[in-house]
């Protein structure tokens, strides 16, 4: 039942959420996100040595008729995607008490409802929950944009809703042709992922199929060109709100396609697996020339987040044990670093008033705290070695270039670029000449020093220690590479 109880206590916190107001919300919910990372410790420490198979599994005929369960379990990739998911959540929901929203109370449940549904992707083991989880996983954000965001967030939020919502029916138009074709040769129909890995499809099934389930995946991740959505959104949405989306939410595309998709229609991944390589490696460049020209710290971050996802769906793409062990491990990194990232921008904006780039300066004169902290995160983001970014981008890079070394080459321009906009923007925000904030502007208090302190631990902790990671993700990568290859 723990991985039940991870799915519920959010949701059970949320709901007591509406009895209580103001700062009391806000402790409530703080605390139920604290109690949820350690159940998620305690799921780690329980879990027994083979991380290929599922642990603290629930198997419960939801409609039995039917052969559709509610299956959940976790093995090594997803218990490492719950901690992600865990870990962040209390930071972020720490990060947003500095601003004052509107019926708090709505607003904190939404975030753990939305947490509920994250887990549950992560955890689900059948298609039909899988599917239910995911838009649980998305409800919430288009309240949290559409109703506590900027002043173009009906707009932004609509235009977010619609991309996902096709995205989703096309995912699920696929499940239900799958599930019916485990049927097809007379036996019980079954939406279990085994039986959806047990499935004898012809290739060109598979390839329209990879289509339909690779749409959802791909508008989530993004990967180019249905990124449009993302930098609009990231910006006018609140800062815990993009935190959420960029830490956490998007690895719901790049897990979805390791777990629900490689495996599933291996004969149409490797149909369409050139075309979404060259769009990947496209997406990283547009993503780091955009991000060059950005002024705005919020829309620089958002596009470089394109560019690095796009590295990380083209070493997942590369279908080699590195690159798939770099997109495991970059995962973890890119949350920690983008959720870091997004918060040091909100802090400037709301010391300064803005986030405009050329109207700051010269601000690391008056926080040395700020200034270290942003430093350490940013060059995590650009992957300096003993960085968190160094060990997934590696892995990333030496996958693609083990696919075409051409690909690897350009793909490898990530690194350039970005430290080309990360570095620049560095210098022009805090060490520039002397802006009208300068001498005003306050250092981190003992609460953003509360988030940023465990994001700075985790920089370090993965780029120097990354077999702690490793070793949990390995067997379950070697698990889904037999499943590609087969």
């Amino acid at each position: 039942m723990l991985t039940a109880l991870l799915l519920i206590w959010p949701v059970a916190a949320a709901l007591l959420l509406h009895f209580v107001r103001g700062s009391a919300a806000r402790a409530l919910a703080f605390g139920a996100s604290l109690v949820e990372l350690v159940l998620a410790l305690y799921a780690a420490f329980q879990f027994q040595t083979d991380y290929s198979l599922p642990h603290f599994e629930l198997d419960y005929a939801w409609l039995a008729s039917a052969g559709i369960h509610f299956h959940i379990g976790m093995d090594g990739l997803s218990l490492l995607l719950v901690l992600l998911t865990a870990f962040l959540v209390p930071l972020i929901l720490l990060a947003s008490f500095r601003h004052d929203y509107e019926n708090p109370s709505v607003f904190y449940a939404l975030v753990l409802f939305m947490q509920s549904g994250l887990i549950g992707v992560f955890v689900a083991l059948d298609a039909f929950v899988f599917y239910f989880f995911w838009e649980v996983a998305l409800i919430p954000i288009y309240f949290l944009a559409g109703v506590w965001g900027g002043e173009r967030r009906v707009q932004v939020t609509l235009k977010f809703f619609i991309y996902t919502v096709v995205g989703s029916l096309l995912m699920l138009a696929g499940f239900v042709y799958l599930y019916y074709m485990t049927g097809a040769s007379g036996a019980a129909r079954s939406s279990d992922l085994a039986a959806f890995y047990n499935l004898q499809l012809s290739a060109q099934e598979q390839s329209w199929l990879f289509l339909l389930i690779f749409a959802a995946f791909a508008i989530k991740m993004p990967l180019f060109p249905l990124h449009s959505w993302q930098p609009d959104t990231y910006e006018q949405a609140p800062a815990p709100a993009t935190m959420l989306l960029s830490g956490i939410m998007l690895k719901m595309g790049i897990y979805g396609t390791l777990r629900w998709l490689l495996p599933v229609v291996p004969l149409g991944v490797s149909r369409w697996v050139a075309p979404v390589m060259v769009l990947a490696v496209v997406g990283i460049i547009y993503g780091a020339l955009i991000a060059i020209r950005q002024r705005d710290m919020k829309r620089l971050i958002a596009f470089s987040s394109l560019s690095h996802v796009g590295l990380m769906i083209a070493g997942m793409f590369s279908l080699t044990a590195v690159g798939l062990q770099g997109t495991v491990i970059q995962m973890l990194a890119h949350g920690v670093n983008v959720v870091g990232m997004f918060f040091i921008a909100d802090i400037i904006e709301r010391r300064t008033g803005t986030r405009q780039i050329p109207e700051l300066g010269g601000l690391t004169r008056a926080t040395p705290l700020l200034s270290v902290t942003f430093l350490v995160i940013l060059l995590g983001t650009v992957a300096l070695p003993l960085t968190n970014g160094f060990v997934g981008e590696f892995l990333l890079l030496m996958g693609v270039y083990q696919f075409n070394p051409w690909l690897g080459a350009v793909a490898g321009l990530t690194i350039v670029f970005g430290a080309v906009y990360l570095l620049r923007m560095f210098q022009r925000v805090m060490l520039g000449p002397d802006s009208s904030f300068s001498a005003v502007i306050r250092d981190l208090t003992g609460a953003e020093l509360a988030v940023l302190v465990p994001l700075v631990v985790m920089v370090f902790w993965i780029g120097l220690f990354p077999g702690t990671f490793m070793h949990i993700s390995e067997p379950a990568v070697n698990k889904l590479l037999v499943l590609i290859n087969r």
